[in-house]
């Protein structure tokens, strides 16, 4: 369940010119993507030492829930897979559980054993022809978060059938925003925004508009986003098809494929989440692409403080009930 991250931008206007002197701004890529940590500080050296902290952050949440590294947690776990129970931190194993109580409420469209997929679709090279359905329903057949065992007095994780992964994918850069977050906010850091490419939290006050200004790009129109809001002390994320897609006999397949079916998304754009949390908003996200316009907009609103915006493939938007959006000021 892999994500678009590039469909929120911070608009601020000028943005080097509305900063004051004692936000400081660090770029850089970890996690095999691209991450904008910017920070209140009183002065550069501080700004600074807050950075570092940042960046050395999400490199220890890499170095445990990296899917790709067999000397992580994750990879540990992963290679034990129908063999034995692994020991794990407390970290991974909560995330793990806030993962698997996802899947419940998503009915199984959000899952981390969706790292088990087969791969059978491939959109970073040339695709000459659809894979045949047999094949395709083959692919997920080791996707199941009810095979993920937890024992929580051993503290240990356990996949039952050999050749399952679970991989964090769809939630872990969300973590690694509210993780780098939390340290800062202890480190005293009174405002701040985390952008994990395009898994964006936020705190404090902006030093200008005292609320962040988010646009929702539009993927057909650059010029006029599909919406603002102001985000103070919350997240957001978004979830598209956009820019990664293979075309097969003049149809357009998307990047994000049905964790029970093995068949990519068709019928939306995108779908952004609001909400306090980013690691939420994260898994919800793909969640809601995977479900669908009906079924994600009645889940989302039963969810208390998590809003919805989603794109259909016709430019029609579609809003859970209590999302405010606003004209640019």
């Amino acid at each position: 369940m892999l994500k678009n991250f590039t469909l929120i931008f911070v608009f601020l206007f000028s943005f080097q010119k509305i900063y004051s002197q004692n936000i400081y701004k660090r770029a850089t890529t970890q996690m095999g993507v691209s991450f904008v940590f910017s920070v209140e500080a009183e002065n550069e050296e501080q700004g600074e030492k807050y950075l570092d902290f940042a960046q050395e952050e999400v490199k220890r949440i890499e170095d445990v829930i990296s899917s790709w590294r067999s000397d992580t947690e994750t990879g540990k776990v992963n290679q034990m897979a129908g063999i034995k129970a692994v020991p794990v931190s407390k970290e991974l194993f909560g995330l793990i559980k806030r993962s698997i109580r996802v899947s419940k409420l998503t009915n199984g469209y959000f899952d981390i054993s969706f790292a088990s997929l087969d791969k059978v679709w491939f959109f970073d090279r040339k695709m000459t022809e659809i894979p045949d359905s047999i094949t395709v329903q083959k692919s997920v057949s080791k996707i199941d978060f009810h095979n993920i065992i937890l024992d929580e007095e051993k503290q240990t994780v356990f996949l039952k059938e050999k050749g399952m992964k679970i991989g964090f994918g769809a939630i872990g850069k969300g973590y690694a925003a509210e993780s780098v977050k939390r340290k800062l906010q202890k480190l005293g850091v009174k405002s701040g925004l985390i952008n994990a490419s395009g898994d964006l939290t936020c705190w404090g006050k902006h030093p200008v508009h005292k609320k962040w200004q988010i646009a929702i790009a539009n993927p057909k129109d650059d010029e006029n986003a599909l919406g603002w809001f102001p985000l103070e002390n919350s997240s957001v994320v978004t979830s598209g098809n956009y820019e990664k897609f293979i075309v097969l006999d003049g149809k357009k397949y998307s990047h994000i494929i049905d964790p029970k079916t093995g068949w990519p998304v068709e019928s939306l754009q995108s779908v952004t989440i609001f909400c306090p949390n980013a690691e939420l908003a994260d898994a919800l996200a793909t969640s809601v692409f995977v479900m669908g316009k009906n079924k994600g907009i009645e889940l989302i609103n039963k969810l208390k403080g998590i809003e919805c915006l989603i794109l259909d493939n016709q430019g029609e938007i579609f809003t859970s009930k209590d999302l405010k959006l606003q004209e640019k000021n």
